[in-house]
């Protein structure tokens, strides 16, 4: 079983009233989603390196929150999640293998509430996580189960840019060049979301460039 380093990888302001009638709570904590999302989005396509970091790290702080107060909530948790896999990515090296294990944990809480994981975002991030953590004693990293992840999120989701690239990253890693090319491809061509399109385009240009190298 491969066991890479946790090299790469493959966001919530404060909630209103806790006496707020329930509609207007569930358009509070969508509000604070589409926040988080967008600054996350912001963080990881157009921050420069050197302060992603420190705003994912207060970004996942937000997120921590807004979960905390909607425990219930997939789509919460999902962005929970991802907020904490780019963290985690961004910190690198062992030290963020905590991190990477919340994210893991948070993700799989969310796909026991939504079994589509949200339109297949939680089992994209969830193959990441499993393919790049090194494996035990040391982390949790498991090719066979990210490979099982990736799956999944192609099932709901075969057009994916986002999938079909990190698990073409995840197919030149396992030495399977062909079916690497056939998914960088599909990335390339694929269907960038409208509440994702920015960081779907950037992944589409990463696809571009590992589709050259294969």
């Amino acid at each position: 079983m491969r066991t890479p380093p946790f090299s790469r990888l493959l966001i919530a302001a404060a909630l209103g009233s806790a006496l707020a009638l329930a509609p207007l709570s569930v358009s509070a904590y969508e509000s604070d989603v589409f926040s988080l999302k967008n600054r996350w989005e912001h963080t990881v396509t157009e921050m420069p390196a050197n302060e992603r970091e420190s705003t994912l790290k207060a970004l996942a702080s937000e997120a921590e929150q807004l979960a905390s107060q909607h425990p219930d909530q997939a789509e919460v948790l999902i962005w929970q999640g991802i907020v904490l896999a780019s963290y985690a990515r961004e910190r690198g090296g062992l030290g963020a293998l905590g991190t990477a294990g919340d994210a893991r944990d948070v993700l799989e809480r969310a796909i026991e509430i939504d079994p589509q994981g949200g339109n297949g975002s939680a089992y994209v991030t969830l193959g990441a996580l499993y393919d790049r953590a090194p494996g035990r004693p040391l982390g949790f990293g498991n090719s066979n189960t990210a490979e099982r992840m990736f799956q999944r999120a192609l099932e709901i989701r075969p057009d994916g840019i986002d999938v079909n690239y990190y698990y073409a990253v995840f197919l030149k890693e396992e030495g399977n060049t062909q079916a690497a090319r056939e998914h960088a491809q599909r990335a390339v061509n694929g269907t960038a979301r409208e509440t994702r399109q920015a960081s779907d385009e950037a992944l589409r240009r990463d696809a571009e460039v590992l589709l050259g190298e294969l």
